[in-house]
């Protein structure tokens, strides 16, 4: 199907450009979101007439949404989540929960808006684009955390904090006990040559 598109589209062409796409993609997507209509000669001398009010109208919403992103600038999204030990979440984080939680943030957007090429499945923190005007895109920062605590942590090493299992938490403890022991091995010699030195020392004395 041949539509002309009323603004910018990503990837497919600008305002006013005749482009073919699928069937369903425009009628499911591109004409009841008004992001297009039909490329008949009607509608196109009808945008043509006006192009000047489309044009100027793009332009202010244009601006206002590069005020927003500016305010968006490094704005990070907590969501809590409960995960497994490896950090894998029970379910996932979909383009609606980030939606929720940029709109809790105090910018309201759609998870329409958001570009999100599949759900989150892991703890950690994931850059996120939210979509404010065909020419202006924001990145957020998406921590997804066990707690609160945790996403603290995560913000501040950019890494996530998986739970240490069983198996885990043992081999840590070998592991602890191990470089202790090597200390402990390490402090004993020490104390030996100290008191050998001191023995080869007290020698002479009382051979005099």
């Amino acid at each position: 199907m041949e539509v002309m598109l009323l603004e910018r589209i990503e990837k497919l062409g600008l305002m006013g450009d005749v482009v073919k796409v699928k069937t369903g993609f425009a009628r499911n997507y591109l004409l009841p979101q008004k992001k297009a209509v039909r490329a008949t000669e009607a509608n196109r001398k009808e945008f043509e007439e006006h192009r000047t009010q489309f044009e100027a109208t793009n332009l202010e919403l244009r601006k206002e949404a590069e005020k927003v992103a500016a305010r968006m600038n490094a704005l990070v999204i907590v969501l809590i989540r409960q995960a497994g030990e490896a950090g894998q979440l029970y379910g996932s984080v979909n383009a609606r929960d980030i939606a929720e939680g940029v709109t809790e943030a105090g910018f309201t957007v759609r998870r329409q808006q958001v570009w999100l090429n599949e759900p989150i499945k892991a703890l950690g923190t994931h850059p996120v684009s939210v979509s404010l005007h065909p020419e202006v895109t924001v990145e957020v920062t998406i921590n997804v955390a066990r707690s609160e605590e945790e996403a603290t942590l995560q913000a501040r090493t950019g890494r996530p904090t998986p739970q240490i299992g069983e198996d885990e938490a043992h081999e840590e403890i070998a592991i602890e006990e191990q470089a202790m022991a090597v200390f402990e091995e390490e402090a004993a010699e020490q104390v030996i040559e100290e008191l050998q030195a001191e023995q080869a020392e007290e020698e002479p004395e009382a051979k005099t």
